[in-house]
């Protein structure tokens, strides 16, 4: 009964991950989109989507250690 808390609890936690995949896809597709309408910006939009880029897989990847941790360290 045990083995079952912690698989639906590890695939709740692995949601993280498909949400971190649609975070970055709408990310990159901002950057796409705002770079085409102000094309002189590029730099500095190129920056801060890397840095939305480092902090939404650091959640995903977060997600994917709590899952890990749930599945094997208890």
């Amino acid at each position: 009964m045990l083995m079952i808390g912690k698989l639906i609890g590890a695939g709740l936690c692995m949601s993280a991950l498909g949400g971190a995949a649609i975070g970055i896809g709408i990310l990159f597709a901002s950057l796409v989109h705002g770079t085409s309408r102000n094309p002189s910006l590029k730099n500095e939009l190129f920056n801060l989507t890397i840095l939305g880029f480092a902090l939404t897989e650091a959640m995903g990847l977060f997600g994917f250690g709590m899952a890990f941790m749930l599945l094997f360290a208890f």
